[in-house]
């Protein structure tokens, strides 16, 4: 277990016990200090993973405006937009001007009660300022140093690390939307969550190797090579086999039928995706004859005769609703699904118990997607409302002074 560098924690109060009678588990991360020098989102959402499984992230915000994103509206819930909101609960805020002695000394202070740092600046700023890795190390062995990096380390490297860009230049964009037509980005920022989940990752482990090792260390994880490796089968597609990949709409490059089909009042998702499902689909189509014809009986024949086969279905799956082909092939075991707008997903059974209420004293109620890792034995614990700027500062500095004191 990490030292207890006399931090105050939230306290998680009276669990019930697991089914088994066991005690609860305390969260996994409880006890683990983080000094999170980051904003935007892939840096926010990693340490909110953190947070989520105990972690103590003390969220180290500019004084004049904060994190970027609480000013990304609207929508706003008070002062802070909904995008902030969504990626800041169960964090503390304080409010230090890094461009200062006295708030270098404090960020200084802070990291010297702390397991972890964070951060997401430009190459060589923290050093700049003497927070950087090498400036830390001798100091504070046991350190893990996470830099969540654009494209890499050298500092004439300037481009921006904005998630449309990686977008473009990590071959997504070039995947993405219809046959000929312009590239489309991914409706959310996709590559910055990818990263921030590596980075999460990436910390744990260094945690883990440091009870074996005893000594931290620093780890990267970049934007760019984050997104690369995201191409997982397209890349593959490409090194392995030649391929240049396209975008093909909600086509699938290995598997036929794998996308949307438009039915006569609204579109739903085939993903018959072996032949034994296709075989399936066939049958509710009463076009069991598809199965057997050699142009389609097996999942290669069906993607070299991709054009063939697709322009069949389109032309069937338009005769009647979806709801009616959803029942047909559900009840034949097929993967299927309507295509969703946000407010329905939140209407379903299983979109609404993703919601999570939590309640802020100060904003009032707020919903939001809760935690998506469900550990069980685990004590549960009230998620805390995202901070307000510089919400904990007083309180923080009072431990660092209590530290500080002590012999």
């Amino acid at each position: 277990m990490p030292e207890d560098h006399g931090f105050s924690r939230p306290g998680t109060g009276a669990a019930p016990r697991p089914p088994d009678g066991a005690p609860p588990l305390a969260r996994p991360l409880e006890g683990v200090r983080i000094a999170d020098f980051t904003r935007i989102l892939a840096g926010p959402l990693a340490t909110m993973v953190l947070a989520d499984l105990g972690a103590d992230v003390i969220k180290v915000e500019r004084p004049d405006g904060g994190d970027d994103t609480r000013s990304w509206g609207p929508p706003f819930v008070g002062d802070d937009a909904a995008y902030f909101l969504s990626l800041n609960r169960n964090k503390r805020s304080i409010a230090v001007d890094l461009t200062t002695d006295e708030g270098r000394r404090t960020a200084e202070r802070l990291i010297a009660g702390a397991d972890v740092v964070v951060e997401n600046f430009r190459p060589g700023l923290m050093s700049r300022w003497g927070l950087g890795y090498d400036d830390l190390r001798a100091r504070f062995p046991r350190l893990v140093y996470c830099s969540l990096l654009a494209f890499g380390e050298h500092d004439d490297d300037t481009r921006p690390g904005y998630d449309i860009i990686v977008q473009a230049v990590s071959g997504l964009m070039s995947v993405t939307g219809e046959r000929g037509g312009e590239p489309v980005k991914v409706g959310v920022a996709l590559l910055d969550v990818v990263a921030g989940l590596y980075a999460a990752n990436g910390i744990q482990s260094a945690l883990r190797g440091r009870d074996v090792s005893g000594r931290g260390q620093r780890l990267t994880v970049s934007l760019f090579e984050a997104s690369v490796a995201a191409m997982v089968n397209q890349a593959a597609n490409h090194l392995l086999g030649g391929v240049v990949p396209r975008a093909m709409g909600t086509e699938h490059p290995n598997i036929v039928p794998y996308q949307v089909f438009p039915a006569a009042d609204r579109p739903f998702v085939l993903a018959a995706g072996n032949d034994r499902l296709f075989e399936r689909t066939c049958d509710a189509m009463s076009r069991s004859e598809l199965a057997r014809d050699e142009r389609f009986a097996t999942n290669e024949a069906r993607v070299r005769n991709r054009e063939a086969l697709v322009s069949i279905l389109r032309d069937a799956f338009a005769t009647r609703t979806a709801t009616a082909w959803l029942e047909e092939l559900t009840s034949r075991g097929v993967p299927c699904s309507p295509v969703l707008a946000l407010d329905e997903v939140f209407a379903t059974p299983e979109g609404a118990a993703t919601i999570e209420q939590i309640d802020d004293p100060v904003r009032g109620m707020l919903r939001s997607v809760g935690e998506p890792i469900h550990l069980q034995g685990t004590a549960p614990v009230a998620p805390r409302p995202p901070p307000l700027l510089g919400e904990h500062t007083d309180e923080v500095l009072a431990e660092l002074d209590r530290l500080d004191d002590r012999p």
